[in-house]
This record gives C-alpha cells, sequence and structure tokens, in this order.
C-alpha cells in the first residue's frame, strides 16, 4: 500500500507523461521540497520512478486506487428551476448552449472513467438524447423518485458503488481537473468556509465527524463524492438497510454513512472552491449565468 506522499507523487507524475522537477511537484502536490525529495528518492530505490517518470512498477502500484465507475444521480424534479424544468429534467438544462450534465460527463470520460450509471426518474425518456454522444451511459430507472427523497436513486445502484464517484447530475463543472483518474480514500469535494447555511460537513484531522445543515468553519457539500472498494461495498449495504428502516424513505443518501453509519466509515474532504463547480438551485441563478433566458 502506497503512503498518501508517494500516491500524490505518482498520480502526478502518471498525469504529466514526463519528468516534473521537484518543486513544481511540491507545489502541485502541497509537500514540502525536503520531504518530495526522500519520497522520490524511496519511490526510485523501489522501482516506482525510473528516470524522473513513473515506471510499469509504479502504474501497478496505483492501479487499486483506479476509479472504474461513477453513478450520477438525475432523478430529481428541480422544483426549484421552473418553469424550465416543467419540460426538461434539471441535468439537461442547457446553459449557454451545453447541456449541464455534460461537462461532468465529459470530466468523467476524459480520464477514462467510462462505466458510468446514469439514475433518471422524471421525464426519464429523454436522457435517451445523452446516447448519440455518450454510447456507453447505463440507464437505471428509479420508480420511486416522486415518493421517496434521494436515498432512492442511491438505493436501485447500490450494486455500483465500489471504486465509484458518486455525482449529482445538475452540477455545473468549470474545473474537469476535480475528476481525476486515482483516490487515494473515500472522500467529499467540499468547499471551506467560515460560514455556511447549506449542508456542510465538520471535520477532524481531515476525516469527516459529522454532516448537518449550517455550520461554522467546516466545508459545504458540493455533490461529488468517492467510494473506494471496501466503502462502497458497505455503502451499499448500509443503504438498503436504512431505505427499508422507518422513515427511511425520507432521507438523504449522504446521511446514510455520514450520520446513521459514521462510526463504521474514515471520509476524507477534499478542498474545492466555487470558482471549480457550481450549483444552479433557482431560475433566478440560470438567468445570470445565462441571459437567454432572461425576460426581454
Amino acid at each position: 500500500m502506497l503512503t498518501e506522499k508517494e500516491f500524490a507523487i505518482l498520480t502526478a507524475l502518471e498525469a504529466a507523461k514526463r519528468p516534473l522537477s521537484q518543486r513544481a511537484i511540491a507545489a502541485g502536490a502541497k509537500i514540502s521540497l525536503g520531504i518530495v525529495n526522500k519520497t522520490m528518492t524511496a519511490l526510485a530505490e523501489n522501482g516506482l520512478i525510473e528516470n524522473g517518470t513513473i515506471s510499469e512498477k509504479g502504474l501497478s502500484a496505483l492501479e487499486p486506487y483506479r476509479v472504474k465507475r461513477a453513478v450520477v444521480l438525475a432523478a430529481g424534479f428541480g422544483s426549484r428551476l421552473v418553469p424550465i424544468t416543467l419540460n426538461t429534467p434539471k441535468p439537461l438544462v442547457r446553459v449557454k448552449g451545453k447541456r449541464i450534465i455534460d461537462s461532468l460527463l465529459d470530466a468523467l470520460i476524459s480520464v477514462g472513467i467510462e462505466e458510468i450509471y446514469v439514475v433518471r426518474g422524471y421525464l426519464g425518456e429523454q436522457f435517451n438524447q445523452l446516447l448519440p454522444k455518450y454510447p456507453n451511459l447505463v440507464f437505471i430507472d428509479n420508480p420511486l423518485y416522486m415518493e421517496a427523497n434521494n436515498i432512492s436513486s442511491a438505493l436501485v445502484a447500490r450494486h455500483f458503488l465500489e471504486n465509484a464517484y458518486i455525482c449529482e447530475a445538475d452540477l455545473l463543472l468549470y474545473n474537469p481537473a476535480l475528476i481525476t483518474k486515482y483516490q487515494y480514500r473515500s472522500n467529499y469535494l467540499g468547499i471551506p468556509m467560515e460560514r455556511t447555511d447549506d449542508w456542510c460537513l465538520e471535520t477532524k484531522r481531515g476525516i469527516v465527524t459529522k454532516i448537518g445543515i449550517g455550520g461554522i468553519n467546516c466545508h459545504q457539500i458540493v455533490g461529488i463524492s468517492y467510494w473506494n472498494k471496501e466503502d462502497g461495498a458497505r455503502l451499499g449495504r448500509h443503504i438498503e438497510e436504512d431505505f427499508n428502516a422507518p422513515g427511511g424513505k425520507e432521507r438523504f443518501w449522504d446521511q446514510v454513512a455520514l450520520e446513521n453509519h459514521i462510526g463504521d466509515y474514515k471520509i476524507g474532504v477534499r478542498d474545492c472552491s466555487f470558482d471549480d463547480i457550481c450549483e444552479i438551485d433557482t431560475f433566478a441563478e440560470l438567468q445570470k449565468l445565462d441571459e437567454t433566458y432572461r425576460v426581454k
């Protein structure tokens, strides 16, 4: 098993496909130059780096950390985006000519993730329009999207959560680099906030300790998480268990691991910013982003 610093250096070299200076690696991985030097020496001694680039042995060492699939949750109605969503599912709404969901699908495919499951519900047949551009998509229909919360979407996709991203489909991804080919541990993307009234995560030493609405010195959730093999299998079982418990249909799927069973997981947080990603919550926000929706 790689250490987190070894993982950071190897993934940087794999992405670059060429030698990088130790200073560049230190800046990108946010590791001190001294530790980069020491770690690269050890990696070279173990045959994971050759001539400043990642070796075949190094690529093999990264393989257990490869993201193999993605589950995209796209079943909801998007009531706050009315009137646009009366005839179009929110993920298929166009912003400056491009469907919202395309930014996410393009990022997934660009790093070699081709096993992508889209959970659909409201106006589900409209998602077929994605197939000419993304022929490998697999649709999973959620028959309960009108009577249950988004835990029902996670339930129908529970067998595909190992080594997987779980993504909300209505995110406009400005920075595709948030989607990477490898992940070191199960984690959520979050925006560091001094204060927020939105869904957020509290952490201790980088590990999530609590999920809730509103917080101070926390991370605001942005709707993309990664689950390794063990956590993904465990999450699938817990989702089924919690959904079938009293009141389970009313839960959000994130609460399963981060509230109901938090002692069974060690989930990290990856920092991002509002410049990286955007969730369009209201029609007014859509109008600000795309002037074609403004009433003239």
